[in-house]
This record gives structure tokens, sequence and C-alpha cells, in this order.
């Protein structure tokens, strides 16, 4: 998902998304370390969505 897209979202949507990467991020890293996830891109690209969102929150809190 794009930036311009996350941006056009509410901030309770970003935060649900937020919690669902969190728990998806937890339950890759398990993976990774017995061994069962082949493709560690996953964690990169999903930590890169979890900076994107708080990003995106952080600036809203400093513009209102």
């Amino acid at each position: 998902m794009s930036i311009k897209e996350l941006r056009e979202k509410k901030t309770e949507t970003l935060v649900r998304e937020l919690e669902e990467l969190e728990v998806t991020l937890r339950g890759l890293r398990f993976q990774v370390s017995s061994s069962q996830l082949s493709n560690v891109r996953k964690v990169r690209v999903i930590r890169q969505q979890i900076a994107q969102i708080k990003t995106i929150l952080r600036q809203r809190v400093l513009e209102s």
C-alpha cells in the first residue's frame, strides 16, 4: 500500500491496521526463529509498513 493511500485513511483505521501488522510481525518472527519461514523479506516489508503508519499517525498528532 502506498503512502498516498495510507494518508487517505482515517486514524481509527490506521490504528487497527497497525495492531494487525504488529501481530503478523510477531508471528513471522517466531516462524523465522524456528526456520519455518523461507521468505524472510516478508518481515522487512511488514516492518516498513508499520513504520509508514506510525509516521503518518505522528504527523497527524503534530498537526493538531
